[in-house]
């Protein structure tokens, strides 16, 4: 070990707050897929530096939210038929692995929680609540249960797809609002009931699949045609 100090931790900044406003206004549905982000507007909004505004474009980039390029607009990501396939298949992968760990390892405390959630979701949409607010509780349910899994590893996983999957949610539900809520809480409801039950782990696995099957299709259904968003097919 050497006597050379280490590098200063940098301390959380205006890029990082500037990444969590517009995150949360991608998530909220006010800059839907395809919308522009235009760092001046942004900058004079947030009351902060068009180079603020630039890294914490930079760090929505890196978590694939946003796409941008040399003298091309910055936007949000509208998902594409390869997009949703590479990203609901790796999300299937991690989110059997999380449960079938969680109805493992869970504490009833976990279980409660995930209850909660469920009872919750059913009490917003009796209540008309936008689908902003029903999937901020969808993606809440799924964050417990990597939570109860207790796998390190796997929850960083999660995380590194987390925002994707919550935008191309964001698409598929405004699309098919409909659709999204007449599921929702059955569909929560029944995956926090196995994982409470335990024992029939292949039964939770084929659940945990298929949750994530259906929503992926139903997406891909709803994708308009290559040729009209205007770009190749891959």
């Amino acid at each position: 070990m050497t006597d050379e100090p280490l590098r200063k931790a940098a301390r959380r900044g205006l890029a990082d707050e500037c990444a969590d406003s517009v995150r949360d206004a991608i998530f909220d549905g006010r800059f839907p897929p395809g919308a522009p982000l235009r760092e001046v507007e942004l900058a004079e909004s947030l009351g902060v530096s068009r180079g603020a505004v630039r890294e914490g474009l930079a760090q929505l980039q890196r978590e694939g939210l946003i796409r941008t390029g040399w003298h091309r607009p910055t936007t949000v990501v509208e998902a594409t038929a390869v997009d949703v396939e590479e990203v609901y298949r790796v999300r299937a992968a991690l989110d059997r692995l999380a449960a079938v760990t969680a109805m493992r390892r869970a504490t009833p405390q976990q279980l409660d929680a995930l209850d909660r959630l469920v009872d919750e979701m059913a009490a917003e949409l009796a209540a008309g609540a936008g689908v902003p607010r029903l999937l901020a509780l969808d993606m809440a349910f799924h964050d417990r249960i990597y939570e109860a899994a207790g796998n390190r590893r796997l929850t960083e996983a999660w995380q590194a797809v987390r925002s994707q999957v919550f935008l191309f949610q964001l698409q598929r539900v405004t699309l098919a609002r409909g659709q999204y809520r007449a599921l929702v809480v059955d569909e929560h409801r029944e995956l926090a009931g196995l994982l409470r039950a335990g024992g029939a782990e292949d039964v939770l696995d084929r659940l945990a699949a298929e949750h994530v099957d259906v929503a992926r299709r139903s997406l891909l259904a709803l994708l308009p045609e290559p040729a009209e968003r205007g770009c190749e097919v891959p």
